[in-house]
């Protein structure tokens, strides 16, 4: 597919000169190559506030985390959530409503939330945030509060390079179906529709998936299903790179840990799991399509330990972010901002001749 007219070649991002940071109080180190590893900026300026650094580098951030996928700010001064607000503000714009939630957080300030609140025995495996919803954030800031005492990495992976893995009739296949996500709220597991769309009111909840072309149907006992498809790859905004953007690996029950994907099938029908994904036409994924995306996924990573008072900037379209397991008191803030929608970026394939 050809990039529309008047947008950047695939890669012009990549090509443009780093904005110049120089003449500031900081050092630069910028990794060989375009991996995951996050570019690093680091302050060497001690107790220098992120959030009065940051002022009017918007656009430079913003550039290097297209270049590089993530931008790490280290070493900088960030007194709690209330600072951190402003540094997203500065950084991204500011911080977009959690809604449509897949995992549990804390709301600790305002639009600023607990990276999740799963225990933390629990590894969460790589995805991009957001990417089963018709509404995703462009950007994602993480800011490392309190690092755990053991554990606790977030896994980066390089989205470019995930989607050069896939096997080519992998990519295909799902360009031409899309991908269909099945989600079942109030049966116990996973989190009640009050919480997925934050409101109590059943009229509210029609009218926003009304609006983002989600289907739902009310069922016995408080319960609600919905329905809705979305593309497996999209065009990047800035660069019009075509990228792997989906969740119909994260979502579906075969990526989840034996014992939890064990207890859900015995509990569930394929149809009343509370998430389930398959092609777009209802199809099922096949078991070796789900085990060749998971190897891609895992084979692009690289772990990143946070340090206190870390700030990540990720383009949420070029990196992928996971969690290992931890021990101790972690707590690591996150904050969305800039919504597109993915079906708007959608790469088409061509047609058949």
């Amino acid at each position: 597919m050809k990039p529309p007219r008047n947008s950047p070649q695939p890669g012009a991002a990549l090509r443009r000169p780093a904005p110049s940071l120089s003449g500031n109080p900081v050092v630069v180190d910028a990794p060989a190559g375009h991996g995951p590893c996050p570019l690093v900026i680091q302050s060497r300026a001690e107790g220098l506030l992120l959030s009065a650094w940051s002022a009017g580098r918007r656009t430079e951030l913003e550039a290097l985390a297209t270049e590089r996928g993530a931008v790490l700010l280290r070493g900088f001064s960030v007194q709690g959530a209330e600072d951190f607000e402003t540094c997203v503000e500065n950084i991204a714009g500011g911080a977009l409503e959690y809604r449509f939630r897949a995992s549990p957080r804390t709301e600790v300030g305002r639009n600023v939330y607990t990276a999740t609140d799963y225990p933390a025995e629990q590894s969460i495996f790589p995805h991009n945030e957001h990417s089963y919803s018709p509404l995703c954030p462009r950007y994602l800031i993480f800011y490392g509060e309190t690092p755990a005492e053991q554990g606790g990495e977030t896994p980066l992976g390089d989205a470019r390079e995930i989607t050069r893995r896939i096997d080519p009739s992998v990519k295909e296949r799902f360009l031409r179906r899309g991908v269909l996500y099945v989600r079942n709220y109030g049966a116990g597991f996973g989190l009640p529709w009050p919480t997925v769309f934050q409101t109590d009111d059943r009229a509210e909840v029609e009218r926003y998936c009304a609006g983002l072309g989600i289907e739902w149907e009310w069922r016995s006992g408080d319960r609600l299903r919905t329905r809705q498809t979305g593309p497996a790859m999209i065009r990047h905004p800035a660069t019009a790179e075509q990228v792997w953007f989906n969740h119909a690996t994260f979502f579906h029950v075969t990526t989840l840990p034996a014992p939890l994907r064990d207890a859900l099938t015995a509990e569930f029908s394929a149809g009343d799991l509370p998430t389930q994904t398959y092609y777009g036409d209802g199809a099922p994924i096949e078991a070796d399509v789900l085990e060749h995306l998971r190897a891609v996924y895992q084979g692009a990573l690289t772990q990143f330990g946070w340090r206190r008072n870390d700030v990540l900037l990720v383009d949420n379209i070029l990196a992928v972010h996971g969690r290992t397991s931890f021990r101790g008191f972690r707590r690591i803030l996150v904050a969305m901002a800039q919504s597109f929608k993915p079906r708007d970026f959608a790469v088409i394939p061509e047609p058949s001749s």
